[in-house]
């Protein structure tokens, strides 16, 4: 995000430590050299000052603005920019509207930098379709939220997306060594200090520099500071995880799959993460159902039972005691048999009835609750399974126009051996029966003769 700091900034103690050390020109743009390689997309953008709209989508702090205030320096396009925090819609068609009229009378494209444009809802993002369309704009908006998920696809399809990698460790520390010039006091870092203070900024320069004027305000001039000054100082490391955008469902995809990896030490990790993030445990609680059903199902009865058991404990204890009772439920479901017997199972029959919705219920296992219906034929010669060997007797459930299928196969895993077992017993009744109904028809037929 930073490299070098500016050469004509502010020298007053009110302009935050980011700014002061922000650079002027995208050579001091650090830790995106592939988006900015001398022959990518957005160089060559602005080398040659010739814009397509785009957005820079990347984790807080990793340069999005900086890159953007670097532009404008140097664009000779007209140049104006919004925060869809601070901003109204209605500033902003006002702009739209002053921006065709120049761009009608005198061909001048209006550069408009939208900041945070995931803020403004799908129906303000309208507002910049007929200008982008017509190229009285050139639009350029910055978010940390996956595009694809917060921007409306008309938009999206008419933007180049640019993505910017979180800063790594070795950036963050270059950076910091660089705002070193520009606090005002001298500050010495002993060594592990800046080490520290860039792990704690887990990607975000803006942080690691507004934690390293932290520590230059409550510092004597002079004074070394150690790392364990540092960790005392400083806040937390900051969670990358958002209860709604994309972090959400990818912390919630990798909790899942590892789960069905049969990883409960990675799964028990990512259930933290997102506990700890603020993410809801009901929900958290509502996937391990679904879990238990999906990927363990019969080859572990006792999974849903386990599932449900901690639904309720959720329920009734609340967080943060509830954290306890997820993580039971995650190793179990973690170290269970797998199986997704049952969901390929339901998927065919589901294809089936959506094919076949139309065909009636074989009469002899319809309900015949009244008179007409059984002078109708429901309910004839239905065999009940009680009165029979075995307590089974074989008759047709699948509608009469449709073969017989088998959807469920038992995995050869945990409880579904037991239950293959059971299916290949019941197989045999059925089979049995069959054969000698056969035979019964055979002796029928050579009596009829």
């Amino acid at each position: 995000m930073f490299a070098k700091p500016a050469q004509k900034q502010p020298a007053s103690q009110n302009v935050p430590l980011a700014e002061k050390a922000r650079p002027v020109e995208l050579a001091g743009v650090c830790g995106q050299a592939k988006l900015l390689a001398e022959n990518s997309p957005l160089a060559t953008m602005v080398r040659r000052d010739d814009y397509s709209s785009f957005i820079l989508w990347g984790p807080p702090g990793s340069g999005k603005t900086t890159i953007v205030g670097c532009i404008a320096r140097r664009t000779r396009h007209h140049y104006r920019s919004f925060s869809a925090v601070l901003s109204k819609i209605s500033a902003v068609k006002e702009l739209m509207a002053e921006a065709e009229e120049e761009f009608r009378r005198n061909g001048r494209k209006t550069m408009v930098f939208i900041d945070e444009i995931h803020r403004f809802n799908k129906a303000q993002q309208d507002a910049f379709l007929p200008y982008v369309e017509s190229g009285a704009i050139i639009l350029i908006g910055a978010t940390t939220e996956n595009p694809s998920f917060e921007v409306i696809s008309a938009l999206l399809s008419r933007c180049h997306v640019f993505v910017l990698e979180a800063l790594g460790p070795e950036d963050i520390q270059a950076i910091l060594r660089q705002a070193l010039a520009c606090l005002g006091v001298p500050l010495i870092l002993e060594n592990g200090a800046l080490e520290v203070l860039a792990e704690q900024a887990a990607g975000d320069a803006r942080k690691a520099l507004n934690d390293l004027e932290l520590i230059s305000r409550h510092i004597e001039p002079g004074t070394p500071v150690n790392a364990e000054q540092v960790k005392m100082a400083i806040t937390g490391k900051a969670a990358t995880y958002d209860k709604r955008g994309e972090e959400h469902f990818n912390h919630i995809s990798v909790f899942q799959k590892a789960i069905r990896g049969s990883d409960a030490q990675a799964a028990l990790y990512w259930l933290a993460r997102m506990l700890e993030g603020g993410e809801a445990p009901l929900y958290i609680t509502r996937r391990l159902v679904r879990i238990a059903s999906e990927d363990i199902g019969l080859a572990d009865p006792q999974a849903l039972v386990q599932a449900m058991a901690v639904k309720e404990a959720v329920h009734f204890l609340g967080m943060p005691e509830a954290g306890v009772a997820l993580c039971q439920l995650t190793v179990y479901l973690a170290t269970a048999p797998k199986s997704n017997s049952l969901e390929i199972a339901y998927d065919k029959a589901r294809a089936d009835a959506k094919k076949t919705g139309h065909l009636g219920v074989p009469l002899p296992v319809r309900n015949a609750p009244t008179k007409l219906m059984k002078e109708l034929g429901y309910g004839n010669h239905y065999r009940y399974s009680h009165d029979y060997p075995n307590h089974y007797s074989y008759q047709r459930y699948f509608p009469d126009e449709l073969a017989e299928k088998t959807y469920y196969r038992p995995s050869p895993f945990g409880f579904e051996k037991e239950i293959d077992k059971r299916l290949a017993w019941w197989q045999s009744l059925k089979n049995r029966q069959l054969q000698e109904d056969q035979l019964a028809e055979k002796e029928e037929n050579k009596r009829g003769q």
